[in-house]
C-alpha cells in the first residue's frame, strides 16, 4: 500500500475485505484501496452509491452482465444496490467514494 503518500498511510485502515485507509466524512466514506494481482471480489451490493478513479493498475468490474476496463485516471460508477463484482489481474490501487443514500 505504498502507492499512496505517507498522510494517506496514517488515515485509520478499513475493516473490510480488501486493504485499504479509511476517511471519513459526514456523507462520504473515502477509501484509499490497495489490491494485489490476483484480488477477486464476488458478487455483492452495498447501500452506498461508489464513485472511484483507479491509481495504479486496471479494476475489471462486471455489473448487469457486463465486464468494463478501467485504467489509471479512469472513473467508475457503481450505483447503491447494484449487483457486481470486481477483479484485479495486476497490483492495483484506486480512490473510492462511498456516499450515503439519501432516504
Amino acid at each position: 500500500m505504498t502507492h499512496f503518500p505517507p498522510q494517506i498511510r496514517e488515515l485509520p485502515k478499513f475493516d473490510g475485505a480488501f486493504d485499504a485507509f479509511r476517511l471519513a466524512a459526514q456523507a462520504c466514506d473515502v477509501l484509499f484501496a490497495s489490491y494485489p494481482a490476483g484480488t477477486q471480489i464476488p458478487t455483492h451490493e452495498h447501500d452506498t452509491d461508489n464513485i472511484g478513479v483507479v491509481t495504479q493498475g486496471e479494476l475489471v468490474l462486471t455489473m448487469d452482465g457486463r465486464e468494463q476496463r478501467f485504467a489509471p485516471g479512469q472513473w467508475y460508477h457503481v450505483p447503491a444496490r447494484a449487483a457486481h463484482a470486481a477483479r484485479f489481474e495486476a497490483d492495483s490501487a484506486e480512490i473510492e467514494f462511498w456516499f450515503k443514500v439519501r432516504a
